[in-house]
C-alpha cells in the first residue's frame, strides 16, 4: 500500500535590493535565505523583489510589488483599514513556552489545477511589528523576517542546556518588542492603579524570564571559564567559520570524535573540544564553535559569547571556507568581522578552503594562485586530513624552543607535567636527579621551571 508524505509547508522569499547591492549579492542573500527556508521545513515556491531607494515603511515593497506578494499567498494585497489585529503571532510564540515556531498545518486553499499558493512570507529584512502586521493583513499569510527564522533554527537545534538558554534569551528579545494586543484590545485588570494591559503583562513576565534565564547563564558560564582556564596551558585550535563550511567534517577528522555532521545550516550549536588524534606532545585541543551568517542577530552574538571565546581565547585559528560556494569570499568576510567585533583578529590563523573535491583541477589552481598561502583539501581524503594535521603541528612548532630541565628526585612528581607539556629529546639520570632535554612552548617551559624552583 502506498503512502504519501504530508506536503511540505510553501514559502515565499521577499527581497529588497537597496543602493549600493549589486545584483550578485543581492541574488546570494535571497539564495541563503531559501536555504535558511529549506532548513526550517518550507519548500520556497517563488520570491518577489524590488529595487528601491529604501525599504518602504509600511509593507516593505510598492503597491505593484505587494499585489504580486499577495498573489502568490491568496491574499488581497490591500491593508484593510480598520480590521481587528488577528492575536498576536509573538504572543503565541510566548505563550506556547518552549515550543518553537511552527509551521502551518496546511497551505493556504487553492482551487484544482489552479496555482500553488504559500502560506508563509519570509522577508530579507528585519520587520517592524507594524510592517510584519501589515504584511499579514495584505497576504492573509504567516510573514517571518530573516532574523525570525535564523532565531527559530537556532531553537530547532539547540541541545544543550547552554546553548538551549542562550537561545532562549535571543528569541525572547525577538519577540518582546513584537507583542501587541489581540481581538478586541482584551485587558487584564492586576496590580495597582488603572491595571495593565495583556502586552504590559506579558512583557513583565519576558523581562522575568530574561533575567532568570541570565542569570542560570552566568552560573553555566563561570564553570565554563573554570574549564577554559584550567586548559590555558595546552595548545588549543578553533575551528571557524561560515555555517556548513565543514568545520564539524574536519573536527571529527582532526580527533575522532562522534561530533554531529549535517548538511544544513547551524547543525552545530554547542562548542566541543577534543584531543588531536593521534595525540603529539604537547597535547593539541581542538574545538568547533558555532558557525556565522551574513547579518546573524545581534542578540545571538551576544548570547553565544562563551562559545566564541573559544575562539578568542586559541593559540590558533583554522578560517574554513567552503570552497565550492561561490560566495565564499563573503563569507570569509562574515567570519572576519564577526572575529573582529569580539578582538580575536589578533589570533595566529590559518585559511583553510575545505570541500575543493568539489572543484575542476583549473578552479582549485587558480584558488591556490589567488591565495598561496591557503591550504586546499577534503575533510574526507585521510591524505588532507594528515597534511593538515602536520600544518598545525608545525604552525607550533616554529614558536617552540629546547631546555635543559633537571627535575631532582624529591620532586619526581613534575615528570608527568614535563611529558603532559612538552616533548621530551633525551633523559639520563645523575646523582642529581633526572635531566632532560625538551622541546615545548616558552610559556610551559618557563611555567615548569618556575615549579621546580630554577630561577
Amino acid at each position: 500500500m502506498l503512502t504519501t508524505q504530508p506536503a511540505r509547508p510553501r514559502a515565499v522569499l521577499v527581497g529588497v535590493q537597496l543602493p549600493g547591492v549589486s545584483d550578485t549579492e543581492h541574488a546570494a542573500d535571497l539564495a541563503e535565505l531559501e536555504r535558511l527556508v529549506k532548513t526550517l521545513g518550507y519548500d520556497t515556491i517563488g520570491t518577489v523583489s524590488q529595487r528601491r531607494d529604501s525599504v518602504a515603511s509600511g509593507t516593505v515593497l510598492g503597491t505593484g510589488k505587494l499585489k504580486e506578494l499577495a498573489e502568490l499567498t491568496g491574499g488581497s494585497g490591500v491593508i484593510s483599514s480598520g480590521a481587528a489585529d488577528r492575536t498576536s503571532k509573538a504572543r503565541e510564540r510566548w505563550e506556547s513556552e518552549d515550543e518553537p515556531m511552527p509551521p502551518p498545518a496546511e497551505d493556504v486553499p487553492e482551487d484544482e489545477g489552479g496555482p500553488r499558493r504559500a502560506s508563509v512570507v519570509v522577508v530579507d529584512h528585519e520587520l517592524s511589528p507594524s510592517q510584519l502586521r501589515n504584511l499579514e493583513k495584505a497576504t492573509g499569510a504567516q510573514v517571518l523576517d530573516r532574523t525570525g527564522v535564523i532565531v527559530d533554527i537556532f531553537h530547532r537545534h539547540a541541545r544543550s542546556h547552554e546553548a538551549r538558554m542562550q537561545v532562549e534569551i535571543a528569541r525572547l528579545n525577538y519577540l518582546a518588542p513584537r507583542l501587541r494586543e489581540s481581538t478586541g484590545g482584551r485587558e487584564r485588570q492586576q496590580g495597582r492603579g488603572a491595571g495593565d494591559s495583556a502586552v504590559e503583562l506579558d512583557r513583565r513576565k519576558i523581562r522575568d524570564r530574561l533575567a532568570e534565564l541570565k542569570e542560570g547563564l552566568a552560573a553555566i558560564q563561570k564553570d565554563q571559564d573554570q574549564r577554559r582556564h584550567a586548559r590555558r596551558d595546552q595548545l588549543r585550535v578553533a575551528l571557524v567559520g561560515y555555517t556548513n563550511a565543514g568545520k564539524s567534517s574536519l573536527m571529527r577528522a582532526l580527533t575522532g570524535s562522534e561530533v554531529l555532521v549535517a548538511d544544513q545550516l547551524f547543525a552545530t550549536l554547542d562548542t566541543t573540544v577534543r584531543a588531536m588524534q593521534p595525540e603529539s606532545r604537547p597535547r593539541v585541543l581542538v574545538s568547533d564553535t558555532v558557525g556565522f551568517i551574513q547579518k546573524l542577530p545581534h542578540d545571538l552574538v551576544a548570547s553565544f559569547r562563551s562559545t566564541l571565546d573559544e575562539a578568542l581565547e586559541a593559540s590558533l585559528l583554522l578560517y574554513v571556507v567552503d570552497a565550492s560556494d561561490p560566495t565564499w569570499p563573503q563569507q570569509l568576510q562574515v567570519t572576519r568581522s564577526v572575529l573582529e567585533e569580539i578582538g580575536a583578529q589578533v589570533v595566529p590563523s590559518e585559511l583553510l578552503f575545505n570541500k575543493v573535491d568539489r572543484l575542476d583541477a583549473p578552479a582549485r589552481e587558480a584558488l591556490q594562485s589567488q591565495h598561496p598561502d591557503a591550504m586546499l583539501l577534503s575533510a574526507h581524503r585521510p591524505e588532507d586530513v594528515v597534511r593538515l594535521r602536520e600544518r598545525i603541528l608545525a604552525a607550533f612548532e616554529a614558536s617552540m624552543i629546547e631546555a635543559d630541565l633537571l627535575i631532582p628526585y624529591a620532586q619526581q612528581s613534575q615528570v608527568a607535567e614535563v611529558y603532559a607539556h612538552t616533548r621530551v629529546l633525551t633523559e639520563d639520570f645523575d646523582e642529581a636527579g633526572r635531566r632532560l632535554r625538551v622541546r615545548g612552548m616558552p610559556a610551559d617551559i618557563a611555567r615548569i621551571t618556575q615549579a621546580l624552583g630554577v630561577s
